[in-house]
């Protein structure tokens, strides 16, 4: 009897990856900051840093509401007196972080002059000075007119930030867009307004939990034209329950009904200890082809109408001039942040205050934040050095449209990146994601690779950071 002949393997066919894994803003991830130990001084932080460029952020942690889909930190309303507590300690911490900024810094008639290496090779840290600056949240414009000239005080005179002479972002919802409001921001020097619409489908910001009336939004918007800011930009979110090709199609035509400069196209995320989380489960591979395609259709209909694609998110219309640092370009680290939810960055830390998603635990920090009477010390971070600032101007780099210079890369870290993840970038390879393979002067993502920034970008994280996400526990 003839032995039967061996069974022949079939082919295994990878399973498809995910295109909608996380949306890398920031690395790492706030989730993955922890404790410092023994809470380092500011001034030891920021001495030797340059500080001739530097980001100026302020965190403003309130809305009117909080939608559907939102994890940042922030608080439904403020009871009476907290906007002003708030401010009081937006700045005590601003005259502690401009102390420690200063010392050691060069005095101001020696401002103007060339730094100079020393002996050790270290460049001088220079005067401070601020490239660009933000107001986000939460919503800013939560604020009343009178706090926003506070605000923007703190900015200028306790931080020393020129708000006329530099980019000036600031966030801002349709209910709180109101006339008085937006002329206090065009005189403090505000260029760019950004308005987070989500959807112009009433049915659909329903949803999203997200109350709004089209009506509403498109009056707000008629006020920030009114104000002569110079850019506008108009978030959108596709994936919302109910949401077609068509309806997303309205949403699209609206926001450009107004020509805005920019025009940022988000997925829909559900994630822990949010309103949705507690009304829908959204894991399936449906919806993951549901979401892809409706970008296909907005990336593809923003093309057609004469704009640029900066990121995987945001789109630019042709002609607009940058109004600050692009989605996911911070390269030059130094970024200063004020207020209860924002970050810091040295050259070698990134650092915060504590973080969560939960109303009740957010109210409790914001409380313990205002009642802190000292700010010169950092509490919660993770050092960012060697392979992990690798890693984020990888990850920073590749995520922009325009990709990165491999020379770029390597004459800030004399390696090139092919040497330093091999593995990662031969696999964006096989799945098409990189231009010529990634072979040539320039690692640029394709069309498709773009499409998946949010599957790319987790994929460089560094195992301790996973490790630190995966222990970190939703509060």
């Amino acid at each position: 009897m003839t032995a039967p002949a061996p069974a022949v393997p079939l082919p295994v066919t990878a399973p498809a990856v995910r295109p909608y894994q996380s949306y890398v803003y920031a690395y790492p991830h706030k989730t993955a900051y922890e404790p410092l130990p023994g809470r380092p001084a500011l001034r030891d932080l920021w001495r030797g840093e340059r500080k001739d460029a530097l980001s100026l952020y302020l965190h403003i942690p309130f809305c009117e509401v909080r939608c559907g889909f939102c994890n940042l930190f922030t608080r439904i309303g403020a009871p009476d007196g907290l906007t002003g507590r708030y401010l009081d300690a937006l700045d005590r911490q601003a005259a502690a972080v401009r102390e420690a900024l200063d010392d050691g810094a060069d005095k101001a008639g020696e401002a103007d002059k060339t730094d100079k290496t020393d002996e050790a090779g270290e460049t001088g840290t220079g005067p401070v000075r601020f490239a660009n600056a933000a107001f986000g949240g939460g919503t800013p414009t939560f604020l009343t007119a009178d706090e926003l000239n506070r605000l923007c005080d703190i900015a200028e005179h306790r931080m020393g930030a020129d708000l006329r002479a530099i980019p000036l972002s600031v966030e801002a919802s349709p209910a709180t867009a109101t006339a008085d409001r937006l002329a206090v921001l065009a005189e403090r020097g505000t260029t760019r307004l950004s308005i987070g619409v989500q959807s112009f489908v009433d049915e659909e910001a329903r949803a999203a939990v997200r109350p709004q009336r089209r009506a509403d939004v498109e009056a707000a918007l008629g006020r920030i034209r009114d104000a002569r800011i110079p850019v506008l930009n108009i978030d959108l979110i596709y994936g919302i329950d109910g949401q077609t090709p068509a309806s997303w199609r309205t949403s699209l035509d609206a926001a450009l009904a107004w020509q805005p400069e920019e025009l940022y196209l988000y997925p829909l995320y559900v994630r822990p200890l949010t309103g949705l989380a507690r009304r829908t489960a959204h894991t399936d591979r449906a919806w993951d082809e549901q979401r892809l395609d409706l970008y296909r259709r907005g990336r593809d209909h923003l093309l057609a109408q004469g704009y640029e694609q900066v990121s995987m998110r945001m789109f630019r219309r042709a002609g607009a001039a940058p109004q600050g640092p692009d989605d996911h370009a911070c390269q030059t680290d130094g970024m200063i942040g004020l207020g209860c939810g924002a970050r810091s960055y040295t050259s070698a830390l990134h650092y915060s205050f504590d973080y969560a998603v939960d109303m009740g635990e957010i109210r409790r920090i914001i409380d313990d934040w205002t009642a802190t009477p000292d700010f010169g010390r950092a509490v919660h971070g993770r050092y960012v050095t060697g392979d992990e600032a690798r890693r984020r101007h990888l990850l920073q780099s590749l995520l922009q449209a325009q990709g990165m210079p491999v020379a770029d890369y390597r004459d800030r870290f004399g390696t090139g990146p092919h040497e330093d993840f091999p593995a990662e970038l031969a696999a964006f390879a096989d799945r098409g994601w990189l231009h010529d393979g990634g072979a040539g002067p320039l690692l640029r993502l394709t069309p498709e690779g773009l499409a998946h920034s949010d599957a790319l970008g987790p994929e460089l994280f560094s195992p301790a950071v996973r490790a630190a996400m995966a222990a970190y526990e939703p509060k």
